[in-house]
């Protein structure tokens, strides 16, 4: 074999192993007179193999990780540990979605079994890193809470494998050992050298104890910070904005990113009395007015829409182009009525009351266009007062209500609200018009349930279970309720678990459905009952 090569020798056996001896012969060095063309091969793969791993010549040793971080919170109590590795264990298991059976649907469950442990103050087990991580990594919705668990630990770890590459930019650095905010040094060092996360959690962190200070280590870099990383600290700036984030606001206007510009467009709109809300309470004043010249059936709003989108009007975050199939006028006048605040409209419309304007009658169609636009603002702003007016009172049918008949845009309404009384105009919703509806409505209400929502939940699925309803309709609405009820009503809805009798014009097979969607229902509130007394360490 010393007339050829090692490599190529090997490229010749491979060549020959892949297209075949008869047609590609071996090598003339491995072929021999009492030996056939295949069994000459592989007797030549076989020594060829050997020798190519006996000559390997060990890598170097590579540098050895540094020592994983201390943890200093709690440690699990030991059935709440258990209980963790049996979710994680659980999260590949199919969707409960039109699902049959009574057992709980675990995977549901690890989101808020994580927020729980997290308000705890608890520390992840050491051993369970991986599997959180390869949880968090397969479900976005889990990361916040599960990168809060995992704590510096888990930075740690996610450094040492690719694929956990997302927890080093999408950590929120609550675990992260973050320096002391009056330590300026420290402050400084890691702000230059630090993670993506954690240089976020550090902003954070310094902005909670002076705000000044926190914008003059964002201004500093500002300039060389990529536009994503720009967005993303700009984003940041939402908790504590202030007014005094507003001459760095107007600077960021300027913006070579589009969506850095919008966004700072968007947080000065939010602060009512900064300049750009005024410039835009002077435009969008101009366009809408109150109306007295009608047929004496009373006071209307009238509107003129802006004809051009100016470069001043560009600069303060208006986009110029519509979405395919809207209006150029309609589109701007939107734009400008949402970055308008709220309380430059009493002035313009006669002094009224959020809930008076708008009952106002709105002239030549604008009606839907305008309320939509106060429905944003009233969300942006978080203006309890607005948002009220424009949901109306739940009893009226949604297509009749004074404000929005979207679901989407109520829940975001209903989101500004305390959560008390969120949840009190859910309730009379529901009694108003049934679950059909109240999907949307429900996901924005505090968990667990407070106990006027719950109960018109339960009365609703009742109902619609005596009626024989097709009950695979309110599988979206129960599985919710699995996750949102109170534990404590566990024992209340036992008697809902017996298969009711079938009524005419039922649905085939609805009551054995109902009963085994209440058995869920009922062992699922248990569970979490269960997880809860594991989490207090009782």
């Amino acid at each position: 074999m010393t007339s050829i090569t090692s490599t190529s020798l090997w490229e010749e056996l491979v060549s020959s192993a892949l297209l075949g001896t008869d047609r590609r012969t071996p090598p003339d060095a491995v072929m021999s007179r009492d030996k056939d063309g295949p069994t000459a091969l592989l007797d030549a793969a076989a020594v060829h193999t050997v020798r190519r791993r006996a000559g390997l010549l060990p890598a170097p040793a590579a540098e050895r990780p540094e020592p994983a971080p201390h943890d200093g919170r709690p440690e699990l109590p030991v059935p709440a540990r258990r209980r963790l590795a049996q979710l994680l264990a659980d999260r590949s298991a199919p969707s409960s979605s039109g699902r049959r059976g009574t057992a709980p649907d675990l995977t549901e469950l690890l989101p808020q079994w994580l927020a729980a442990a997290n308000e705890h103050g608890y520390q992840s087990p050491p051993s369970l890193l991986p599997a959180l991580l390869d949880a968090a990594r397969a479900r976005t919705d889990l990361r916040p809470q599960a990168l809060a668990f995992a704590g510096s630990r888990g930075l740690w770890l996610a450094r040492l494998n690719p694929d956990w590459k997302f927890a080093l930019r999408g950590a929120s650095g609550g675990g992260s050992l973050l320096p002391d905010p009056a330590d300026c040094a420290a402050v400084q060092q890691l702000w230059e050298v630090g993670l993506f996360a954690e240089r976020v959690a550090l902003l954070a962190s310094v902005r909670a104890q002076d705000a000044d200070r926190a914008l003059a280590l964002l201004t500093a870099t500002w300039t060389t910070e990529r536009a994503e990383d720009r967005l993303m600290f700009l984003d940041s700036l939402r908790t504590g904005l202030s007014e005094t984030d507003e001459p760095f606001l107007e600077q960021a206007l300027a913006d070579r990113s589009r969506n850095v510009r919008a966004t700072a467009a968007e947080l000065l709109s939010a602060l009512p009395h900064s300049a750009l809300a005024g410039r835009m309470a002077e435009r969008a004043a101009s366009c809408v007015s109150l109306d007295r010249s009608g047929d004496g059936s009373g006071a209307a709003i009238a509107v003129e829409a802006p004809h051009e989108c100016d470069a001043a009007m560009q600069r303060d975050g208006v986009v110029p182009t519509p979405p395919t199939g809207r209006g150029e006028r309609s589109w701007w006048l939107g734009q400008l009525v949402e970055a308008t605040p709220l309380a430059t409209w009493a002035g313009r419309l006669g002094g009224r009351s959020a809930r008076e304007i708008v009952a106002l009658p709105v002239a030549d169609g604008w009606g839907q266009e305008l309320h939509a636009a106060w429905c944003r603002a009233a969300v942006r702003q978080r203006d309890a007062e607005w948002s009220r007016a424009l949901l109306g009172a739940p009893g009226n049918p949604p297509e009749t209500g004074p404000g929005t008949s979207s679901l989407a845009e109520r829940a975001k309404l209903l989101a500004t609200l305390s959560a008390a009384e969120r949840a009190v105009w859910v309730a009379d919703f529901i009694a108003a018009h049934g679950l059909s509806e109240a999907f949307q409505l429900l996901g924005v209400c505090a968990v667990p349930w407070a106990e006027p929502l719950g109960r018109a939940v339960v009365d609703a699925l009742d109902i619609a279970r005596d009626a024989g309803s097709y009950p695979w309709s309110f599988s979206g609405v129960m599985g919710l309720a699995e996750r949102c009820l109170d534990p404590t009503e566990a024992s209340r809805l036992e008697l809902l678990t017996a298969t009711p009798d079938e009524v005419e014009g039922a649905s085939p097979g609805a009551g054995g459905y109902w009963s085994e969607a209440f058995q869920r229902l009922v062992s699922t509130l248990r569970l979490r009952a269960a997880m809860r007394q594991e989490l207090l360490g009782v």
